[in-house]
């Protein structure tokens, strides 16, 4: 017997959508539009990358074997250590868990984010799985050239 759908879920689609909007509003969304599809495309990236590979699932997804595109994002995008903001320590963990609703940097990340699901974004970034703030360089960064610098945010390719 199948059950009826539960109307307090959503889509796995509109979830990825919504959870990969906040995630660029509170990382990026007082950035330009190119770094915030930048990091969009970072995540797509390694979305893919986990639903090809063990050690992208592993390093990216937390260990999670997602079947889809928008269960893999969500993956990502949850895993420990990928995105600070989701972390209630972060200062700009409140623009993640509560934007708001008005700001118009939110609406421009949820059309990025939109666009990156449905595949229209183009990767801009060379494919790079890896990015950091260029005001904090991290230790695995140095001696290294990244891909991509986009509005203050640096993309690399390992």
């Amino acid at each position: 017997m199948k059950m009826p759908p539960d109307p307090t879920r959503i889509a796995a689609g509109a979830a990825a959508e919504e959870l990969l909007a906040r995630i660029l509003y509170a990382e990026a969304g007082h950035r330009p539009v190119r770094a915030i599809e930048a990091l969009a495309s970072m995540a797509m990236n390694r979305a893919r990358a986990a639903l090809e590979s063990e050690e992208a699932r592993l390093r990216f997804a937390a260990g999670a074997a997602p079947a889809t595109l928008p269960r893999a994002v969500i993956a990502v995008l949850r895993a420990p250590f990928q995105f600070q903001v989701r972390h209630s320590r972060h200062p700009n963990h409140a623009r993640f868990a509560r934007p708001p609703e008005g700001d118009p940097a939110l609406a421009v990340c949820r059309r990025v984010a939109g666009r990156a699901l449905s595949g229209a974004l183009r990767d801009m970034t060379g494919q790079a799985l890896h990015w950091h703030d260029e005001l904090r360089q991290p230790n695995w960064a140095l001696g290294r050239i990244p891909t991509v610098e986009s509005g203050g945010l640096a993309f690399y390719r390992l």
